[in-house]
């Protein structure tokens, strides 16, 4: 096999649920392309790492150079209430729910002795200058269902402590144990959101 296309798939199936199969169908593809589909895929991807870079204030990858993103901006999301995820995934799916009218906080994975993900691997340090600023009275934690969830969620919750005058609610029924928000419908999570509970 030729080594340029040889690498193209390598990198390719080293993309999340991808795979070698998958890598081979996406490198295949783009080469046999007649419409420029490839370069173009290339021009958006150096644009794109270029360009883009996570708010400072949030974690949401927006414009680089615009200071804080479109939902920090956002004045009428100033309503009290933010909303802890794992990934930015989460805070599309929350989106386009349309359950979730406040504010996000992404704290890039969650903690796991297994994966090595450490307290300082996660993007909690401006937490509670976040909770002071923006008068937040209400912690949602939206976090998988998992061991590794959870753990994360009392973690975040022994940092903030009892110092910040702040409700701590996670999301209720709904969300199986083990679920993921990717998997959830709309109507479970407004379920899961109308139902959350107190910690």
């Amino acid at each position: 096999m030729n080594p340029k296309i040889e690498k193209l798939i390598k990198l390719f199936a080293k993309l999340p649920r991808v795979g070698n199969r998958g890598g081979q169908r996406i490198a295949l593809a783009l080469l046999q392309d007649k419409t420029g589909r490839g370069a173009a895929l290339a021009s958006a991807i150096i644009d794109a790492t270029e360009n883009i870079a996570p708010c400072p204030s949030c974690g949401i990858l927006t414009d680089r150079g615009v200071g804080v993103c479109e939902y920090c901006r956002d004045a009428s999301r100033q309503n009290g209430q933010l909303c802890i995820v794992r990934d930015l995934s989460d805070v599309w799916v929350l989106e386009k729910s349309s359950v979730f009218q406040g504010r996000y906080h992404i704290i890039g994975g969650l903690l796991s002795g297994a994966s090595g993900v450490l307290p300082q691997d996660l993007n909690i340090s401006n937490l509670a200058q976040r909770i002071e600023n923006e008068k937040i009275t209400e912690i949602i934690f939206a976090l998988p269902n998992t061991v590794e969830g959870k753990t994360t969620q009392h973690y975040i919750m022994s940092v903030i402590g009892d110092d910040v005058s702040v409700r701590f609610t996670e999301l209720a029924s709904g969300v199986p144990l083990g679920g993921d928000l990717d998997y959830l419908d709309d109507g479970t999570l407004t379920l899961a959101f109308g139902g959350r509970k107190s910690l």
